[in-house]
């Protein structure tokens, strides 16, 4: 194997996975370490609640995620989400659909094709994505959820050509599924501005992985039972230390699946956003007291991708 191990390392990739897991020198553009992600903030009202328990418990959030989807956001909805946003210097980070798991096709529904779920079956389906994403830059979000590579690669070729503004953030889902160093370069060099990794990564592949990219990497603290239920809160500290740039996310495990969500499942999509804040909370006190030196972003920062005024 070592022949293939010097060809990889003569491509700055590791040759291995990083078990000595060396202290990341890398940053976010503002110097910092660490950011905090609320994930499953499913509306106006949910993104609402979030900011009110943030400034309650003195948690500083500064990206939230949706993953519904900005097809089944009204117009007003993601206006009133952007400026939500916009006011507390938080990114707002909306899924891009329709996507293959609630179409007609049959695959996704098979134990071998689950892994189509999230993206985009077809060129009509791509299109309807695109269209997507130009409808919500329209209404003020500078920061889109994709699960595609094509997508991926068709909205950087539409920033680089006018298309799409160039300070849009392209946020990678962890429904992606590229786990090794090469993989998540490629999907960099595609145009990714931060990727998500799998949720049953180990350090040692964390390591690896940031020793490969710059990006920065979303790791989940917490996550939701459809992606392992882990709980991660007494490895935050290395796993700061280890993939600095990173977004420390905070999912919520023994919690119901909302998606797609709406107005009939408000009240408890707004009952898991609190809760999530609630874990990161926990999950800092943690990190304070194993990494006290891990510096955090201020709001508003370089790199954020904050909704703008329209």
């Amino acid at each position: 194997m070592q022949a293939t191990r010097d060809f990889l390392t003569r491509m700055g990739l590791p040759a291995s996975d990083l078990y000595t897991l060396p202290t990341s020198s890398k940053r976010f553009a503002d110097g910092a370490h660490y950011r905090v992600e609320i994930p499953s903030v499913e509306g106006p009202r949910a993104l609402a609640a979030v900011l009110a328990e943030a400034e309650a418990r003195q948690v500083r959030v500064h990206r939230i995620s949706q993953g519904s989807g900005i097809m089944l956001l009204t117009d007003d909805e993601i206006r009133e989400m952007a400026q939500l946003g916009r006011e507390a210097g938080v990114e707002v980070s909306l899924f891009v659909g329709p996507r293959a798991g609630w179409e007609i096709g049959a695959q996704i529904l098979s134990p071998a094709g689950k892994n189509l779920g999230a993206r985009h079956r077809g060129m009509d389906q791509l299109v309807y994505a695109v269209e997507d994403i130009r409808r919500a830059v329209g209404l003020g979000i500078r920061s889109v959820l994709v699960a595609d590579e094509g997508l991926l690669w068709v909205v950087n070729e539409m920033k680089k050509a006018g298309e799409l503004p160039a300070s849009l953030l392209v946020k990678v889902s962890v429904q992606m599924g590229a786990a090794n160093p090469a993989s998540i370069r490629l999907y960099e060099q595609l145009g990714a501005g931060t990727y998500n990794v799998p949720t049953d990564l180990d350090l040692p592949k964390l390591a690896a992985i940031r020793a490969a990219v710059d990006l920065p990497l979303d790791v989940y603290v917490e996550a939701p039972d459809n992606f392992g239920g882990f709980v991660r809160y007494h490895e935050i500290g290395e796993i700061v230390r280890v993939c600095a740039p990173v977004y420390l996310k905070f999912g919520l495990r023994n919690a119901p699946d909302v998606y797609p969500s709406g107005t009939h499942l408000e009240h408890t999509a707004i009952a898991l956003s609190r809760e999530r804040v609630r874990r990161a909370e926990i999950g800092l006190a943690h990190l304070h007291r194993h990494y006290a030196q891990a510096s955090q972003s201020e709001l508003r920062t370089r790199g954020l991708a904050v909704p703008v005024a329209v």
